[in-house]
């Protein structure tokens, strides 16, 4: 098995929420991140914080990592060792998962020591 990688992937994200019934509109721009989870009691919105509309309720100041590369559906446990070097250091995390890898979101101010959770637990960030 390919090591796992992290990259960080530039710019500073938040985490919203709106009613479920409010209009979200994607960003212009196809190469940012951008994630939308709707269930019956909310509509969360992952995006970079320039892209936030005014007046959303928000979570500001994460940076974002991604799992390099494209992750087989049938690999058990990569994010289980991801978040537990976190744990260790005492780091909360976001995850999102996508059809093709996953990505983690914890706040800039703990980004230094995200890093050198992973790197010491084996997974280097790029």
């Amino acid at each position: 098995m390919t090591p796992i990688k992290l990259e960080q992937v530039p710019g500073q994200y938040a985490v919203a929420r709106s009613a479920t019934r409010e209009p979200w509109y994607f960003p212009a721009d196809a190469n940012s991140f951008f994630s939308l989870t709707r269930t019956a009691d909310e509509l969360s919105v992952v995006c970079s914080e320039e892209q936030l509309p005014a007046g959303v309720l928000a979570e500001r100041g994460f940076c974002l990592f991604r799992v390099s590369g494209v992750l087989d559906f049938s690999l058990v446990g990569v994010v289980a060792g991801l978040t537990a070097a976190l744990k260790a250091a005492r780091i909360s995390v976001l995850v999102i998962g996508t059809f093709d890898t996953d990505y983690l979101l914890v706040r800039e101010n703990q980004r230094a020591a995200a890093v050198q959770a992973w790197n010491s637990a084996g997974y280097p960030v790029q």
